[in-house]
Formats: structure tokens, sequence, C-alpha cells
């Protein structure tokens, strides 16, 4: 077979810089993570967010991923590193190259997710913020495997075919790390057109980008010789890409059916007046004590309310007129009672006076009688 053009392997995978050698796949991660985070705080500050949030979320996020990222990378290689004749410490070398991105993606949400609750922000929008920033970080990421030699293709003679010396293979492969590279990038590319000329929202950008990176996924994964774990004849990670795309699909539709448009507010400000503590309950209480001791301090000058003014003027001469008002006339069936009352009180009084005067003779005679 005749080789007219390949691509070269580096002959290390190290960068000496100074007395400090750097892995070219650390070197690879640490530049597609800042991007991300450029990228990232850039779109969020168009999307109305604050400068430095994203940055602030990465610190959580950032970490997550990696450790998502090995994690899935041991679980579903086990093999490298606790069959026979390995290592299990090696499962702790992220440097030596290893890790995938559906653990790095399921980690970095998790991280995230926790950073934006202590800040009270929504994931959605911060996803959609930072989704095609990922998308070049994988472009960039995927060149470490260069740099190690490492998940490459299958034999070929194409002008593109990578070189590997690496002590396994020898000859020229598919650069599946070259492919990835650049579908990624077109990933990223897409997601920025799309969110321009459709506004997408509460997590659809993100979606694109998940949908769209694990259709390339998919396709690369076949090319692909590196020992996997397989099931009904497809690697594991085409399973993965399958049920993850229609997840992916599955929230695009639903989410723009329920929640069209994009988010209005993505970030509270701390001097919002139209935030939630502009106007609640503590802030109308804290107005109006303000109010009622600046109208009844000393020397106040709090200009009164005309409306108000006119309605206390209303009172106090409501006021001064049933002062002044003459008592009313007391009600003639009243008036009427009491006077029967009292003829009858006065007619039993006479009674008993004629009745007082009657014993009173009949006492007189009968004295006169005994005087006889």
């Amino acid at each position: 077979m005749e080789i007219l053009a390949s691509i070269p392997s580096p002959g290390t995978s190290e960068i000496e810089l100074g007395p400090l050698p750097l892995r070219g796949y650390a070197l690879c991660i640490i530049i597609g993570v800042f991007l991300a985070i450029w990228l990232g705080g850039r779109r969020w500050v168009q999307r109305g967010g604050q400068p430095g949030t994203v940055a602030d979320i990465a610190v959580w996020a950032v970490p997550f991923g990696l450790v998502g990222a090995r994690i899935y990378h041991v679980v579903t290689d086990n093999q490298l590193y606790f069959g026979e004749g390995r290592d299990p410490v090696d499962a702790f070398k992220i440097w030596d190259g290893g890790i995938g991105i559906w653990g790095a993606i399921a980690g970095g949400a998790l991280g995230a997710w926790i950073a934006c609750r202590r800040r009270g922000i929504a994931l959605p929008p911060m996803a959609d913020a930072i989704a095609p920033g990922i998308a070049f970080a994988q472009a960039i990421g995927r060149w470490g495997n260069w740099f190690n030699q490492e998940l490459y293709g299958r034999e070929t003679d194409l002008p593109w075919a990578v070189e590997i010396d690496n002590g396994l293979d020898t000859g020229t492969f598919h650069p599946t790390f070259l492919y990835e590279s650049l579908w990624c990038l077109g990933v990223g590319l897409l997601v920025i057109w799309a969110d321009r000329r459709f506004r997408l929202g509460h997590g659809r950008a993100f979606a694109l980008y998940v949908a769209a990176y694990t259709v390339g996924r998919f396709w690369i994964e076949y090319l692909r010789i590196d020992e996997a774990h397989e099931f009904l004849g497809l690697r594991l990670n085409n399973w993965t890409a399958i049920v993850v795309f229609l997840a992916a699909v599955a929230y695009l539709v639903l989410s723009a059916r329920s929640r069209p448009g994009r988010e209005e507010n993505v970030e509270p400000r701390p001097d919002d007046a139209d935030g939630p503590g502009a106007d609640g309950p503590g802030a109308e209480g804290a107005e109006a004590d303000g109010e009622a001791a600046g109208a009844e301090g000393p020397g106040s000058t709090v200009a009164e309310d005309p409306a108000e003014a006119a309605a206390k003027r209303e009172m106090a001469q409501a006021t001064t007129l049933d002062k002044v008002k003459p008592p009313a006339e007391p009600d003639a069936e009243a008036s009427a009672d009491r006077s029967e009352e009292e003829a009858d009180a006065s007619a039993s009084e006479n009674a008993d006076n004629a009745e007082a005067a009657e014993n009173a003779d009949e006492g007189v005679t009968t004295a006169k009688s005994t005087e006889k």
C-alpha cells in the first residue's frame, strides 16, 4: 500500500515549557476549558446576565466534569485498569489520557446545577449560553488523542491518514480525533447560528448541541478499533449516543411547545427595582414606617398628598357640623309612650292619695266616737 501523504504523530506527548513539562493532552483540555468559559461568558452577558458569572459557575462545573469524565471512562473500560496484570492505581492517572464525554457532560451539569442554585440562577439558560463553547472545547480537546497516539480508527491509505507508532500498532489509520474535532467545530457554529436565527431558550440550544454531537459520535465510533464493550453488535458508546440523541430531540420538541421563545431575565440583579425584594411586604412596611416617621417627626417637611389632605378637611368639617347641630327632636311614638306612662303614674298617685284621705277621715270619726 503506497502512502502518498499522511499526518505524522508527535514524537513525544510532552511539551517542554522551561523547567515544567506539560503533557499535550492536558494542554488541549486547558485551552478548551478557557475557550468555553470565555465564549460562554460573552454569550451570557448578551442574554442579560452579569459579567463573571460563567467563570464562577465553572469553578464548580469543571472539576465535576473532569471527575465525571474519568469515572465514565474507568467504568466503561475497566479492563484497562482492573484486568489481569493491570495496576488499579492507573485509574487515577488522568494525565495519561482516558476520559468519557458522556461522563463529562453529566458531571459538569451536576456541578453547574449546584453553582447555579447557589446563585439563584436557572440551569437551562446557563446551559444555552455555554453550549457552543463546550463544542469548541471538545474540538480542541480531541487533539490530546493525537499527542497520546490513541483512539484512532481502521487502517487507511487516505492522504489525511495519521501515522501511528506507539509500540502497539504501526501504520496509517483513520484520524478519528480529527474527524471529531472538525465535527464539534461544525456543531458549535450550528448552535450559534440556530440560536441567533430562532432565539433558542429554556435549554434548547444545549439540547441542539447534544443532538448534533451524538449524530457525529455515532458514525465516528464505528471507525474506532480500540477495545470497547459491545451489546447486540454495537459498541457501548453507540448505544449511549442513540439514547442521548432521542432524549435531546424529545426535549427540543416538548420544550418548544410548552415554553416557546427565550427567557427575558436570566439572572437576578441586586439593584433591580423590579426584583422580588422591591415589591415585597418588607419593602412596603419599611416605606410606610418611613413615611409615618417623616410625617410625625419634628420639623418634618414631607409633602402631603393633595387627595389625602382634601379627605382630612372633609372629615374635619363633618365633625364640626356634628358638634353645632341641635339635638334631634324625640321620636313621636316614644313621646306618646312616655306621656301615657306618666299619666298612668299620675292617676295611680291620685288614687293612692284619695285612699289615704279616706282612711284619715275614718280614723277621725272613730276617734270622735271613742271620746264620746
